[in-house]
């Protein structure tokens, strides 16, 4: 009843106007960022951060419109897939499958219409499962000591790989390129660290300014070097056939789907693309010869759909009740909550609890919202995928830069914004994912505090980092998250290699 009583409590925060305008206006943008191929929903919220910042938002206004963003991502990241074979992120893939084959049949309406519903689905119940599951977790997570966070904390990188990795050794020198930047500053007991007696650099590397270089700007530099040119020819869009009986014949494949991708978001490390992954493998098994799965199969396009969007929602679970993130996105959204002197965790559902549930009400509300914007929109969604980009950076640069300076007002910013753009565009060349730079920065500072505080309890005695049964815990799911992706990760990479009608890389 407490819990009720909390939602209800957040229905009134999700319900104010303004909030329901940026939700609005948040579900709107991130369906057209999640349309355009290889953006994906971690970019569309780092670029879009900088927004909040220049209007002004409450902590609860902006959570609630980039939290809106990252499930309209979600939801317009089918849209190139079903219409172009191009997934608009990873977790997309297995939508083309059998979205592509559904389009080039004169089916494109009706694969984009069942891929909302679907995605309406997964997320809806996933959210209910955050609802439920959250608190619980909150309350469990109360009895942590530092030593547990430390090895919670170990554990979040330990499950890197499941988010990012594809070469391991690359995973861990982008985390330990993150925990580098995370010591620069003055520390807890006064010292100046990596500081280059650069006033700017007292308080250490602002999150936002690290977040929006390394994944805004340095997408910018590759759609200047990629897509320069015009937009690309998409299969045309049919009038929408869609029956209830249609809708009901996939349900049951969206039910599937959304449980399988909530669990998966749950754990930290899963993400989204391993729901969207064993939604489509489940169902493949459980309609055996009844489907027709990589030749345009209706199911097949609701089965992935439901998993990714159910993950998206389940990963804001570990993010808000542990402050630890379970996909590339959440690490956003945790960098914006700091930024906001909000710690995330266990203590922000007493201390931060508007902004919590008027979230999570958000979401509920966002997906009806969603809904409604993704069926009958659909064609303005459509029409964006032949915009030349040539027209779209300048606003994307525009938003980017005058969020940044609004910040601090200070040209300093600017400045080393473009410098991690740079290096952020650097090391994509070099193929050393972001998000692990991005979560050493982020918990860097927290997993030092926890390390001095419990080596401070125990007079300098190590052995208190496993002293308890929890603790142990978590250093065994540590050791099986760093070892499991990389037999798990190429399995699933060669089986979306030889699905007929594989998906085309971005």
């Amino acid at each position: 009843m407490e819990t009720l009583g909390f939602l209800i409590d957040g229905f009134g925060v999700a319900l104010a106007p303004h909030n329901l305008m940026f939700a609005l206006l948040g579900a709107f943008l991130g369906t057209l960022i999640g349309a355009l191929p290889g953006l994906g929903p971690a970019n569309g919220v780092a670029i879009l951060i900088p927004l909040a910042f220049t209007l002004g938002l409450r902590p609860e206004t902006a959570m609630i419109m980039l939290t809106a963003v990252y499930a309209g991502a979600m939801y317009g990241g089918r849209i190139s897939s079903i219409l172009l074979n191009i997934p608009g992120d990873e977790p997309a893939m297995m939508t083309c499958l059998d979205g592509y084959p559904m389009a080039q049949k004169g089916k494109a309406a009706e694969a984009l219409a069942i891929s909302a519903v679907a995605s309406f689905m997964g997320s809806l119940i996933a959210t209910i499962g955050l609802i439920l599951l959250a608190p619980i977790l909150a309350d469990f997570a109360l009895t942590f000591g530092p030593a547990e966070y430390f090895a919670l904390f170990m554990l979040a990188f330990a499950t890197l790989g499941g988010i990012t990795g594809k070469n391991p050794v690359k995973t861990v020198l982008a985390a330990a390129i993150g925990l580098i930047i995370a010591t620069v500053g003055i520390d807890n007991t006064g010292v100046q660290r990596y500081t280059f007696g650069v006033l700017e650099l007292y308080e250490g590397v602002d999150f936002i300014i690290a977040i929006v270089g390394l994944f805004a700007i340095s997408e910018l530099l590759f759609f200047i070097e990629d897509r320069a040119g015009g937009g690309k020819e998409s299969v045309a869009v049919n009038k929408l056939k869609l029956s209830w009986k249609d809708i009901r014949g996939i349900m049951p494949t969206s039910i599937r789907g959304g449980v399988l991708g909530f669990i998966a978001g749950v754990l930290p490390g899963a993400g989204a693309s391993l729901g969207s992954f064993i939604s489509y493998t489940l169902e493949k098994r459980v309609l055996g010869r009844k489907g027709y799965f990589g030749e345009g199969d209706p199911r097949g396009v609701a089965a992935p759909e439901a998993g990714n969007n159910g993950a998206s929602s389940g990963a804001l679970v570990p993010m808000l009740t542990l402050g630890v993130p379970g996909s590339g996105t959440t690490a956003v959204l945790l960098a914006l909550l700091i930024s906001l002197n909000i710690t995330p965790g266990p203590l922000m559902f007493t201390q931060n609890a508007d902004i919590v549930w008027g979230v999570i009400a958000a979401l509920l509300i966002g997906n009806f919202l969603l809904l409604v914007l993704n069926i009958p929109l659909v064609g303005i969604f459509v029409k964006l995928l032949s915009v030349p980009p040539m027209y779209l950076l300048p606003i994307v640069t525009m938003v980017a830069f005058v969020g940044i300076y609004s910040i601090s007002n200070t040209t300093f910013d600017l400045y080393f914004m473009v410098a991690f753009g740079v290096a952020g565009y650097v090391l994509r060349k070099l193929e050393i994912p972001l998000v692990p730079i991005i979560l050493g920065l982020l918990l860097g500072p927290e997993m030092e505090k926890n390390l001095r505080h419990a080596l401070d309890i125990a007079d300098g005695d190590w052995t208190v980092l496993w002293d308890s049964g929890l603790a142990i815990g978590l250093w065994v799911f540590a050791g099986l998250g760093l070892i499991l992706p990389y037999i798990v990760g190429p399995l699933l990479r060669r089986r979306m290699q030889v699905a007929p009608g594989g998906a085309e890389g971005d």
